[in-house]
């Protein structure tokens, strides 16, 4: 029933359409030998975070790459610019946790200032959100994903090994009412701990713009990924149509990570994102800097190369160009297999970004 479900619901982004960049130059820096053209890059502001989440962080936590040896906001800006010139129209700013950050202002009022960016996103998991988002949104904060795994405040502190949860759904009405649209959130599904709860995540889209985003649990360093805690998409999107009724699949981007959804009467939408048991490696447009300056081509491959160290030592654009195109000529066509991945050495997710 499930695999019959999900293939009802197939999406058809596993190749770029010619209309899709042809008013939309981009250097050849950004372009890979299979044809895709990544515009789109994820920045790790630090790798500290508030929370210590079963799934990014192990238990014992992680050992932080020293200050001096992250990337500084003019570090930062330089690079983003070099991006953005170059073709990159989306820019997610991550972590850890970004918004503790103290020069997030000026690091997002500088991005949003950059000629050819068209959006300044970020991912959060909302804990001390609500106060700082008005400025925010001042400084060019365009797009939001919240994360948030439970509804039930115990749950919440068992899994984050913090309190919050009332933190965090004071920031997803704050990201509302002030007028994002939608407002993303973003729930990583664990069998035994929340699959009971997809519903009533699908209920959060009723009367509100929310875009619920059900993630597959997915294996990184440290955070004890096993299959049988894995809740397939075709199994999420089984339990959705049999409570909801109406539910209609939305054209997507070529370069869309998620199958998203609308539901008859709701506000909001419902997406999956299907890492595990449906890549979207054809599509793939992304591009990943790591606070301690790493470039990463691919979030479940180990390769990584410095732009922070060159950086320093004084390059110019054009080698930094060099070093980039060069990385990005090397990525494959598709990750590896869920399993494979699993027994791949790779950095925690608190290291990578979320």
């Amino acid at each position: 029933m499930g695999r019959t479900m999900s293939k009802m619901y197939a999406t058809s982004c596993e190749k770029f359409s010619a209309d899709a960049t042809k008013d939309n130059p981009v250097s050849d820096m950004l372009a890979d030998t299979f044809g895709r053209l990544h515009t789109y890059l994820r920045i790790s502001l630090t790798e500290r975070c508030n929370l210590r989440c079963q799934y990014c962080m192990p238990a014992e936590g992680v050992e932080l790459t020293p200050s001096p040896q992250l990337l500084s906001q003019n570090e930062i800006v330089r690079l983003a610019n070099l991006f953005v010139s170059s073709g990159v129209t989306k820019i997610r700013l991550t972590g850890g946790e970004p918004t503790i950050r103290k020069d997030i202002e000026e690091i997002c009022l500088q991005l949003s200032n950059l000629s050819g960016l068209k959006t300044l996103a970020m991912t959060t998991n909302g804990i001390t959100l609500a106060n700082k988002l008005p400025r925010l949104k001042e400084c060019g904060l365009s797009l939001l994903n919240i994360s948030l795994d439970t509804l039930v405040p115990a749950k919440f502190e068992f899994m984050a090994r913090r309190k919050g949860h009332e933190r965090v759904m004071k920031s997803i009405d704050a990201a509302v009412e002030l007028g994002y649209n939608p407002v993303k959130v973003n729930c990583v599904v664990m069998r035994g701990f929340n699959d009971d709860e997809i519903c009533d995540f699908v209920e959060l889209t009723r009367e509100k713009p929310v875009n619920v985003r059900f993630i597959e649990f997915m294996p990184f360093d440290g955070n004890v990924w096993n299959v049988k805690k894995l809740v397939p998409y075709s199994e999420m999107l089984d339990i959705v149509v049999k409570r909801f009724t109406g539910l209609q699949r939305i054209q997507d981007h070529p370069t869309e990570t998620a199958k998203n959804f609308r539901i008859e009467g709701h506000q909001g939408t419902v997406s999956f994102i299907t890492s595990m048991t449906e890549h979207f490696c054809a599509g793939c447009n992304r591009l990943r800097l790591l606070a301690d300056g790493n470039f990463k081509v691919c979030l479940f491959g180990p390769s990584e190369v410095s732009l922070r160290d060159p950086l320093r030592r004084g390059a110019d654009d054009n080698e930094l160009m060099h070093i980039i195109g060069a990385a990005i000529k090397r990525k494959k066509a598709a990750h590896a297999g869920m399993f494979d991945i699993a027994k791949t050495p790779n950095r925690p997710m608190i290291h990578i970004g979320g």
